[in-house]
């Protein structure tokens, strides 16, 4: 009977130790339904009994949820849970496939139709048990980046961000220029674009000195870094367990404080209306002086003015491409983009005049590589089509 009792007590023993070192529960797949009706996939990593915060990862627009598999993992593992979303039209979620969309159908239905399905996210990870409701924070790659801090913006409870190889619009900036309780974290490469560029300003514009930014040479777009730099990912659970966990909305500094008075950056003040005229003649005065310094970047500048077109402002975005050409005037890429904006004003003649001088440009160009010639090229030739189809 004693040894009997002795074999129990081991194998007690033995069973708890083993299902305490077998970390936190496998993740569930859960079905959320939008506001729409939508049917939308998650996957809820959960950190176990004890309680802890939540995040929220959302994934780029080339990508679906099972991308955040392992960071999440990791997440779980640290005592931090975790929900992954499809967007709809990705992966699991219903709705039509994001590939099949034309230009203007992905942008109505990122701006229109994301935040309610992340919102619905959102909740659904609050109300978990074991989830500090008030302690969240969000991730997100890309298209991501501006669904995470508009997240914030509509959530206090959300005190931390990570941020890979994305933007956020005119809305989402002046959020950031006010959250100086808001730490993010930022990751992007210089072989995707004008990644680091864009990054650098969300950095720059952000008064938080706990800020940190993890630049890399190379490593891809959004996360496919991850496997690039096998780092990054202990890095980003490093950062929530700091910012969620040990000190809730709160980094160490890692810069000194902007000054009130600081004068606004040129990117700063093209964002702001009428700031494209201003900065021309600026950069016209530069000039006569006898400088060919550029004081703002080509990539970031072609952005702004595709806001400026996508939010209707139409007559805004023209002064914004005009500018980009009067500073880079042999860029085939310029011309295209003011080629846009002059055709969603209805100026044709102006648009078919700037996607010629794209294609003129383009066979001297050696700057870009052979994929971005190709697509300025497909670009402009598809809107001479579309130009010369529609005369009478």
């Amino acid at each position: 009977m004693i040894r009997r009792i002795f074999f129990l007590c081991v194998f007690s023993l033995i069973f708890s130790v083993v299902a305490s070192a077998s970390g936190p529960p496998a993740p569930r797949n859960v079905n959320l339904t939008a506001p729409d009706g939508t049917k939308l996939k998650a996957t809820f990593f959960s950190a176990g009994e004890k309680p802890g915060p939540g995040v929220l990862l959302l994934h780029q627009c080339n990508q679906q949820r099972k991308n955040w598999d392992d960071l999440a993992a990791h997440l779980a593992a640290a005592g931090i849970n975790v929900l992954t979303l499809d967007f709809r039209g990705f992966g699991e979620s219903g709705g039509t496939a994001f590939s099949k969309l034309s230009g203007p159908e992905a942008g109505k239905l990122i701006n229109e139709k994301f935040p309610g399905d992340v919102d619905v996210a959102f909740q659904y990870l609050v109300k978990r048990p074991g989830v500090t409701k008030d302690v969240i924070g969000a991730g997100g790659a890309s298209c991501g980046v501006n669904q995470s801090i508009q997240l914030a913006r509509r959530h206090p409870e959300v005190k931390s961000l990570v941020l890979l190889s994305g933007n956020t619009d005119k809305d989402g900036r002046v959020f950031l220029r006010k959250s100086d309780g808001l730490p993010l974290f930022i990751s992007a490469a210089d072989d995707d674009g004008a990644a680091v560029e864009l990054m650098e300003w969300l950095y720059s514009i952000s008064p938080n000195t706990g800020n940190k930014f993890a630049h890399y040479t190379a490593g891809g777009h959004g996360t496919e870094m991850l496997a690039a730099h096998k780092e990054l990912a202990d890095m980003i659970v490093d950062w929530f367990v700091t910012t969620l966990i040990k000190t809730p909305g709160s980094a160490p500094a890692t810069r000194a404080s902007a000054s009130p008075s600081r004068a606004p950056s040129i990117l700063e003040i093209i964002d702001s209306p009428g700031g494209a005229g201003k900065v021309a003649e600026i950069l016209a005065s530069s000039r006569q002086n006898g400088s060919n310094s550029v004081p703002f970047s080509e990539g970031i500048t072609n952005v702004l003015g595709y806001e400026h077109l996508t939010a209707s402002d139409t007559k805004g975005a023209i002064e914004i491409m005009k500018l980009n050409v009067m500073g880079y005037p042999d860029s085939p890429n310029v011309y295209d983009s003011l080629a846009d904006a002059y055709l969603a004003d209805g100026q044709k003649e102006l648009a078919k005049v700037n996607a010629q001088k794209a294609l003129e440009l383009l066979a001297t160009d050696k700057t870009d590589p052979e994929a971005r010639r190709q697509g300025i090229k497909e670009s402009a030739e598809q809107k001479l089509k579309q130009l010369s189809e529609k005369q009478p």
